[in-house]
């Protein structure tokens, strides 16, 4: 039994004769009156007996015919929503984020995407980056925006933009020269300028954490900071408050520096890179695809405005260390 079959027979039952029914469909009749004719033999019963030059409906036909309506409105139903979906008059965008992407795509990227696509859910989630490739690899999302590295295993992988990495302090004389990870370790084991790092939870997981770790094993010093807190706004308003030096991209300073802080970059220079991810070979819906499109150029126009703005060093207003008490 076909849809195409059970469409046949309602435009029979419609039109009163096979013939009238094919021309509505703009079908040769000894083609719908074939189609007929198998269905009957599936089904093992006639559905119409002739009445001079017209058909009627057998009692198996009339038993037929609301099932063979339903089966019909729910298959158009289905190719409503599917279309819908396709042509984003629906439809999900299910997009993972590490925790500090707020920061660069923000409440904007919602905005503009829901403003040209109300009909679109949204669902914006992820503290992580390790666990938003998780939470993808396990279906749980489709796509996501991460700082690398992460497990790849599964994913495909697609570079969209990077920001340099900066140390962040109020002590004018630790931002007189490019930060090395040899002075920054040194803060990490003494009071002169205790190390404040966020991702507290996620610890050698986070992604940047994972290469300021690489990096430290490649001086021979190890990094622990004698502070840890969940958020970079928080790590920034420690430092502000002149209890350490912390780290932060270009893009978080140029958001939500304090007011008291500076900046300096590293002797060699250290930079995270954002990619988008989503399971190998997987095909992603209209919705979170276009979702993606949307995040990417905001990236683009944020990467362009990183090439002047905020500098890549910045003196603090007042040095904390020197500042009268």
């Amino acid at each position: 039994m076909t849809l195409q079959q059970l469409q046949y027979v309602l435009a029979a039952i419609e039109h009163g004769s096979f013939s009238a029914a094919a021309e509505s469909l703009h079908l040769a009749q000894p083609s719908l009156s074939e189609q007929v004719r198998r269905l009957e033999a599936e089904l093992g019963v006639a559905l119409f007996r002739r009445v001079g030059r017209g058909i009627v409906l057998t009692e198996s036909g009339r038993a037929l015919r609301p099932h063979a309506e339903a089966m019909l409105a729910a298959a158009e139903r289905a190719r409503e929503s599917v279309g819908a979906i396709r042509e984003l008059r629906g439809g999900l965008a299910a997009f993972g984020t590490f925790g500090t992407a707020r920061t660069y795509l923000g409440a904007d990227l919602v905005e503009d995407f829901r403003r040209s696509h109300p009909d679109v859910r949204v669902r914006l989630v992820g503290q992580n980056s390790s666990e938003t490739a998780e939470a993808i690899r396990s279906g749980e999302l489709e796509a996501g925006l991460v700082v690398l590295p992460i497990d790849d295993r599964g994913l495909d992988v697609r570079p969209a933009m990077r920001d340099e990495v900066l140390c962040v302090s109020v002590d004018a004389a630790r931002l007189r020269r490019p930060m090395t990870i040899k002075r920054l370790a040194a803060g990490s084991s003494s009071n002169v300028a205790p190390l404040i790092l966020p991702e507290a939870s996620w610890g050698s997981q986070d992604p940047t954490r994972r290469l300021l770790a690489e990096l430290a094993q490649r001086e021979g010093v190890s990094l622990e900071p004698q502070i840890e807190v969940e958020d970079v706004e928080v790590a920034l308003d420690l430092a502000a408050r002149g209890l350490g030096d912390t780290i932060a991209e270009r893009g978080m300073l140029r958001r939500i520096a304090p007011p008291g802080v500076g900046w300096v970059p590293f002797a060699e220079p250290i930079y995270e890179t954002f990619a988008f991810t989503w399971r190998r070979g997987a095909q992603l819906s209209p919705a979170t695809r276009e979702f993606m499109a949307f995040a990417e150029r905001r990236l683009d126009a944020l990467a362009e405005g990183l090439r002047t703005q905020p500098p890549r060093r910045r003196e603090p207003p007042v040095s904390r260390a020197a500042a009268p008490r």
